[in-house]
């Protein structure tokens, strides 16, 4: 891809817009870069692309003549609007900025995406295909990929939002996987289908030398899969790579993996696994690499860590539990006796329904924070007891009290966290101080 002279305008200047700012500029655009903060409140790394050559108009895209650029790149978090559309039809590209990294890249290409579970997943089959040669591990989860493309790659291995895979026209992978569809981002997209067919455009390109991989039985996934022409590669129970009589089995390829040497606890870790292995398959990992990534892998931060046990309860930090799917695979996926959940965060528009049935199987009680929490307790409030927080502080102190011996203490939102926090990292962190800042008060020495 030439771009040369070309004039591209670059929409949010947040992590992803920033990196696509850098690489059109080093490849000889004449950029212009946008976003909605002031200057006042931006940071220095996006002041800084005036001095790389960049023009900036901040706080709002006034005076922007759409029509005249040659490629328009959007960040993922920026959501259509009017003049993007104007410009479409005037003949301008309109990318995200994965389709603009991707647009560079000469080495297979393997992208996770779904609900629930794709952050583990793409970690995981960074670990399964180390023999692959050097392979870069990002996207969605860690760095964007416009920061690396003039790194030599042998595998490149990319979690894919469904924001990211809205604009992605020539993309084209070696592997992809559709994890699950379940409610989420429903503020965005007008429906489960939509946001579905959001997801699916990772498949469109690919043809039959590529692969497909999809749950067993899951209808709305295999829909999406259908709209390229890639070899189908089913997971999960049924599948072809399924748990069976304790081992992890891809009938194609006849790998029989241990279950008992996976260390991540709970069943969707066990789906997990098996959907990286079919992923690792796909992009030509041998059987050895794959069972040394199954049984390293120790999972990630922010996703069902155990934090501290004070007085026989277990706290664990799901902060990475952004949705109610989420949240519901953490509160089947612990041991304990019962639950104490904390959730709430700025609302998806979701159902939470889903939780009240695995709370009356599994909960003590639901403790509440954030923009969602009427709509929670409205939802819950028959299957547990309901109890409100001002702060994540507030919310562990009346986790601690309504908590029995033998009991976990969650936090697992079901919701995003701009309402109170920077992102769900942060919402962690805050949570780990607090339950730190218990156990100091109790005279228990944190860990």
């Amino acid at each position: 891809m030439d771009l040369r002279d070309k004039r591209v305008i670059v929409v949010g200047l947040g992590r992803s817009g920033i990196a696509a700012a850098r690489l059109c500029l080093s490849r000889g655009a004449r950029v212009t870069a946008t976003d909605r903060l002031e200057r006042a409140a931006v940071a220095n790394d996006i002041l800084e692309l005036e001095n790389q050559g960049a023009r900036l108009v901040l706080g709002g895209h006034e005076g922007l003549v759409w029509k005249d650029a040659d490629i328009v790149v959007m960040s993922p978090g920026v959501p259509p609007f009017a003049e993007l559309f104007q410009a479409e039809r005037a003949g301008v590209q309109v990318i995200g900025e994965l389709e603009l990294a991707c647009r560079f890249l000469h080495a297979p290409l393997g992208v996770i995406g779904g609900t629930n579970g794709k952050s583990t997943v793409t970690s995981w089959l960074g670990q399964m295909v180390q023999d692959r040669g050097k392979v870069f591990v990002g996207g969605n989860l860690g760095t964007p990929f416009s920061c690396h493309v003039d790194e030599r790659w042998d595998c490149v291995i990319l979690e894919v939002s469904s924001f990211q895979a809205e604009r992605v026209p020539t993309l084209h992978p070696r592997a992809a996987a559709l994890l699950n569809v379940t409610d989420d981002h429903l503020d965005r997209y007008a429906s489960l289908e939509q946001y579905a067919e959001a997801k699916g455009n990772v498949f469109r390109n690919m043809g039959p030398e590529d692969v497909a991989v999809v749950p067993a039985g899951d209808l709305i996934c295999a829909k999406q899969a259908a709209r390229g022409r890639a070899r189908i590669v089913t997971f999960g129970p049924g599948g072809d790579v399924r748990p069976e009589q304790g081992e992890i089995i891809h009938s194609q390829k006849g790998w029989r993996f241990a279950l008992s040497r996976i260390a991540l606890p709970g069943q969707h870790n066990v789906l997990n696994a098996c959907a990286a292995i079919a992923m690792a398959a796909a992009l030509g990992a041998s059987a050895e690499s794959v069972e040394r990534g199954l049984v390293s892998f120790e999972g990630l931060h922010h996703r069902m860590q155990f934090v501290a046990e004070m007085q026989g309860v277990s706290y664990y930090n799901d902060s990475k539990g952004t949705n109610v799917g989420a949240s519901v695979a953490a509160l089947r996926g612990l041991t304990a006796r019962r639950v104490v959940l904390i959730a709430g965060g700025r609302d998806k528009q979701g159902s939470y329904e889903p939780l009240v049935q695995v709370l009356r199987e599994r909960g003590r009680a639901v403790v509440l924070i954030g923009e969602a929490a009427d709509r929670i307790a409205e939802a819950v409030a028959d299957a547990v007891p309901t109890f409100r927080a001002s702060d994540m502080d507030d919310a562990v102190r009346i986790a601690k009290q309504a908590a029995l011996s033998g009991d976990a203490v969650l936090l697992s939102p079901a919701c995003s966290s701009y309402d109170m926090f920077k992102d769900y990292a942060h919402r962690g962190e805050v949570f780990r101080s607090a339950v730190h800042n218990l156990m100091k008060s109790h005279g228990k020495e944190a860990p």
